[in-house]
């Protein structure tokens, strides 16, 4: 699976997961919703969820998968940038330091 499609799927199933803007948006709280929400449903679940929500409520679910991209965006992207960074420099001997993305601290996701 490349990783379009890993965050396509991370973001379908924090769509269909309960979370909340209110809710603790720390990158482990993320994984963990994300994981949970796949056991319960499956990708095929949450997909089906994310597509009723868009035929009963099209505003309110486009302003949810905004902002569950931006979140997924924010919280794993900069990690998977960071690796490959790693990744193109490991034969000079010198890696970047990567600063931990918010794991323990809360995402600021408006």
């Amino acid at each position: 699976m490349n990783r379009l499609n890993v965050n396509q799927v991370r973001s379908e199933a924090l769509f269909a997961s309960g979370l909340q803007r209110s809710d603790a948006l720390t990158v482990d709280a993320l994984t963990d919703v994300i994981s949970r929400t796949v056991r319960q449903l499956g990708v095929g679940g949450c997909i089906s969820l994310m597509a009723q929500e868009f035929g009963d409520h099209p505003d309110a679910a486009a302003e949810r998968m905004r902002w569950v991209r931006q979140l997924v965006d924010e919280s794993f992207a900069s990690r998977a940038a960071c690796r490959a960074a790693q990744g193109a420099l490991a034969f000079t001997g010198t890696l970047p330091a990567c600063r931990p993305p918010a794991d323990s601290s809360t995402l600021r996701v408006a």
